[in-house]
């Protein structure tokens, strides 16, 4: 980490304030219980501009007055914030703010907590001499479907611009026009669509930006803010729930700079729709019939008793922690099954290995590394403020990002190096990287090679070619690595499939050659679901147990799936887990659904494997949870909730006790706390561990003297592919029309998009990106609608040309509500064929599902 920066002593409107050297006067100021009014200051935006001039402060020794914001601090300063000339040029800045801006309070969304009416009270002059007319704009306009803006309102503190520009770098939003004539808005009109859009509505200081979901829904004095975490992705991020009525109205982040720097994807802002949809399952079903919750849970005990060790069971991503662990229970001690699995499933051995508590970073030690390895995952899409923190680190450090990846990712133009490899050939890649930093330098008192000097690399973003069954990739990335000041980011998607467990021990080799276990150095792994990491620390994994201790080894997901097909596993149950749309082969899961003996599925809504279901119980949405959650960096978060669950819904962690209860198996445990105690009691490594030591900002598991007993990982290594394992494959997509297929999650591809009216508009269709020259050899240009085929399935889509794509791949959308790739999921390679358009049917030029802005 940093060095920390030397306290000196200065004096503010006398008194006496220590602070940090090189501080910013605002910020030192707050130490002494002093605010200086600001209004385009925000330190997440980055360096102070100074534009509003409402900090002006007098100095002793300084002529004129400075700017608080962008003055530095130094020992023996001495400053007035409330001398006649301050007050003067403060009264001067508020009356000229408010010559154009529309006394229209009242009826203004930010009315009650809009700083422009604070300062206006405590700083301005109580009254105006400006009488002519006010400047005036059609007000509000959509700056996309989820923003308004009313640009009479607008301050010009640049803060909206400033965030789309340095922070986001989508650079959509500019100042257009000049002088008076100013005002905020994008090229030529067109909607700000962008994954962080909603940003700019916590950072506007008035009421110039509002939420189109919450505008005339609430005022401050009728709502209440509850502090909670959202579970929409592995992000995390924490946040407050604004609640009226016992509804949630707004979603807006909670600043914790050790997971989320205070932002927050949209997403997970308008992704509260969802929880008070009337879609809900809101009573216990069994065989279709509205039950009670006795019966149901009487009717599943009876089929769970009569499956016994030939039940499984499968954890979906968003479930908690207390959720996860007693639902492994359940299937291990009540029923005796070892068939335990998570949506997130990877191998045991080398996941464990990567798991060690040396080994991992905290998402902060992103801020300080010297070099920064992506791996396998476009973290805009997988973890999207995890793309802002690296956007940051590059921005204002000397941080060098390395991008080796199937698919181009958004971070590639801020790369030294980007590497691509083959779908599915991410264990050569970093096999071949293993040997590169493993061997001995042939000098060895020369640090690494800046980019400039490998051959090929010159300029940032240039990728490393020859990558697949070669060295040269390797060795470029190699270059720009820094042993003992490396954090690398992985996606957990590269340990799956074929060549996947080869991938993670190579992974695990990189990380020991970096020493990645000294500070500012470790592993972040990426997974799909919200809570990947801590399901599988409770033990919902096959063959490990609470803690990664060894247990009997079971089916994994495909096994499972192709048992109950079988009939060798008798009965299923799913927590919060869609099989037919997460898991590979969606359609096989279908049938092998509709085939089981019983399917207990504890669910929020309906869905596709919910209708196969013999008995659906009610689940809470996690505005309405108590428990925890596991951070991918290891930080323990509490769920805490913030309305009343609606209907006849329980607690998950209720009715898994319940339904222990009924298979004869006490669990002993009778609220969520109690769950934790019971993990704490099994989890090594989370020993002691509760609630309130968690807190509102969580606690890294590293951290803790407990993490000092995470039992070891196995030494063995595990089978190493053989190079003969490659022989079949077409390279390069060769052989007719053959291309290789890699799939991906995107960000909208998701349940909470349909759910919620608000980003609805954001659900991608299907498209198979292709690079130019593969459109070009099969006849295809860009939004052709095509079949692409595997073994006998297709999936239909519209080709998307790409120049970044590696030619003789394609790529396709995992979990879209329709045409989903994961039909095509396990297949080596597709062929894809061109569908003529029907008679007087849009052709070529219709764009109409091409992918939104910033996804």
């Amino acid at each position: 980490m940093s060095a920390e920066k030397p306290q000196i002593t200065l004096v503010i409107d006398g008194i006496e304030v220590e602070a940090e050297e090189g501080a910013m006067l605002v910020d030192a100021a707050k130490g002494g219980d002093i605010e200086i009014p600001v209004f385009c200051y925000e330190p997440k935006l980055g360096g102070p501009v100074g534009a509003c001039r409402m900090c002006l402060v007098e100095i002793e020794g300084i002529p004129k007055l400075q700017t608080g914001c962008s003055t530095a601090v130094r020992d023996g300063m001495v400053v007035y914030t409330r001398t006649d000339r301050v007050i003067e040029s403060q009264n001067a800045i508020v009356e000229f703010l408010l010559v154009n801006h529309p006394l229209d309070c009242p009826v203004c969304d930010k009315g009650g907590e809009c700083p422009l009416q604070d300062i206006s009270m405590g700083w301005g002059p109580g009254r105006s001499r400006f009488s002519e007319p006010k400047r005036h704009f059609q007000k509000p306009v959509a700056l996309s479907p989820l923003v308004r803006i009313d640009r009479e309102r607008c301050i010009m503190c640049y803060r909206c611009v400033r965030f789309s520009q340095d922070v986001a770098e989508d650079e959509q939003l500019q100042l257009l026009e000049r002088g008076a004539q100013s005002f905020v808005g994008t090229f030529d009109e067109r909607p700000y669509i962008a994954p962080f859009a909603g940003n700019i509505i916590d950072l506007c200081p008035v009421g110039a930006l509002t939420s189109e979901a919450y505008r005339f829904r609430a005022r401050p004095w009728d709502i209440e803010d509850s502090g909670s975490i959202c579970t929409l992705c592995p992000s995390q991020c924490n946040v407050m729930f604004t609640v009226r009525d016992e509804r949630v109205q707004r979603v807006f982040p909670r600043d914790n700079d050790d997971v989320d720097n205070g932002w927050l994807c949209d997403k997970g802002r308008f992704g509260f729709q969802m929880i008070a949809s009337g879609e809900r399952i809101t009573e216990p079903t069994v065989s279709g019939a509205k039950v009670g919750w006795e019966a149901a849970l009487d009717a599943a005990a009876e089929r769970l008793r009569a499956a016994g060790e030939r039940t499984a069971v499968i954890v979906g991503g968003q479930a908690s922690n207390e959720e996860g662990y007693l639902a492994q229970r359940i299937a291990r001690r009540a029923l005796g099954s070892p068939h335990v699995g998570a949506v997130d499933e990877l191998s045991p051995a080398p996941l464990h290995a990567l798991s060690a508590p040396e080994l991992g970073a905290a998402v902060a030690d992103i801020d300080h590394a010297d070099s920064i390895l992506v791996v396998g995952v476009d973290p805009l899409h997988a973890m999207p403020v995890l793309d802002l923190r690296l956007r940051k680190a590059v921005r204002h450090g000397d941080t060098r990002l390395v991008v080796a990846s199937d698919r181009p990712t958004a971070l590639d133009g801020g790369a030294e190096v980007t590497a691509r490899y083959e779908p599915g050939e991410a264990a050569e890649l970093l096999e071949a990287l293993e040997r590169q930093l493993t061997r001995p330098p042939a000098n060895p008192g020369t640090p690494g090679r800046e980019a400039e000097d490998v051959p090929g690399i010159g300029s940032a973003g240039r990728e490393a070619e020859e990558v697949p069954g070669g060295d040269s990739g390797a060795e470029s990335i190699a270059g720009e690595l820094r042993p003992g000041a490396t954090v690398i980011v992985y996606g957990e998607r590269v340990g799956r499939g074929t060549g996947g467990e080869a991938a993670l021990h190579a992974l695990a080799g990189c990380a020991r050659a970096l020493r990645c276990d000294a500070d500012r150095a470790g592993l972040i792994g990426v997974p799909d679901g919200a809570n990947g990491r801590g399901l599988r620390e409770v033990g919902c994994l096959s063959g490990a147990g609470p803690g990664f201790e060894e247990a009997a080894a079971g089916r994994d997901l495909a096994e499972i799936r192709d048992g109950l097909r079988a009939g060798d596993v008798d009965a299923l149950i799913l927590v919060q887990a869609d099989p037919v749309r997460d898991l590979p082969d969606g359609p096989a899961w279908a049938q092998a659904l509709r085939q089981a003996r019983a399917v207990i599925a504890i669910s929020c809504f309906e869905d596709a494997s919910t209708a196969a279901a013999d008995i659906v119980l009610p689940a809470e949405m996690y505005a309405e949870k108590e428990g925890t959650l596991t951070h991918p960096d290891g930080r323990l978060q509490r769920l805490r909730p913030s309305v009343p669950r609606p209907g006849d819904v329980r607690p998950v962690w209720q009715a898994l006790t319940e339904l222990s209860a009924r298979l004869d198996h006490e669990t002993g445990i009778d609220s969520a706390s109690e769950a934790l105690e019971a993990i704490a009691a099994e989890v090594p490594f989370y020993a002691g561990v509760t609630a309130d030591e968690i807190g509102g900002r969580g606690v890294r598991w590293q951290e803790r003297q407990a993490a000092a007993a995470c039992p070891p990982a196995a030494e063995a290594r595990g089978e190493r592919r053989a190079a003969a394992a490659d022989s079949g494959r077409p390279e390069n997509g060769s052989g007719g029309g053959a291309l290789r297929l890699g799939t991906y999650r995107d960000l909208w591809a998701a349940e909470a998009t349909e759910r919620n009216p608000a980003i609805r508009f954001l659900a991608p269709a299907q498209r198979v990106e292709l690079a130019p020259a593969d459109g070009a050899r099969l006849g295809l240009g860009d939004g052709d609608q095509v079949e692409v085929r595997s073994n006998g399935t297709s999936v239909r889509a519209r080709v998307a040309l790409h120049e970044r794509i590696r030619p003789g791949a394609a790529f396709m959308i995992e979990g879209t509500a329709t045409e989903n790739a994961n039909a095509l999921a396990g297949a080596e390679t597709v062929e894809i064929e061109r569908i003529a358009p029907a008679p007087g049917a849009p052709g070529r030029s219709d764009r109409s599902d091409a992918e939104p802005a910033g996804s």
